[in-house]
């Protein structure tokens, strides 16, 4: 079957047909972009709720000052776990190095 013939096929199709595949070209276009805005909206008001939850973690954190971290806990197993380096800056000394 070629071009033409597929034409004058469509062309003898009868108009309830034709209404029929309108009407459900209409019904699955409306249901797609419905769907997508379904899936949007549930993922901006997951957004919104999670934003919010923390502004108003961080917005609280101005007026709470007993939230200070806490210094890491000191184990007694022999094995270090806090170590602090302290950067001494030597190149404008005058003392000769060995």
């Amino acid at each position: 079957m070629n071009g033409k013939q597929f034409l004058e096929l469509l062309s003898r199709l009868p108009a309830r047909v034709w209404i029929q595949a309108i009407l459900g070209l209409i019904g699955f276009v409306v249901l797609a972009v419905l769907g997508f805005a379904v899936i949007a909206g549930v993922a901006a008001v997951a957004l919104v709720l999670l934003l919010a939850y923390k502004a108003k973690a961080w917005f609280m954190s101005f007026f709470r000052r007993d939230l200070e971290p806490a210094p890491p806990a000191r184990h007694h197993d022999g094995k270090i776990t806090d170590v602090q380096f302290e950067i001494v800056d030597r190149t404008n000394d005058r003392t000769p190095r060995p």
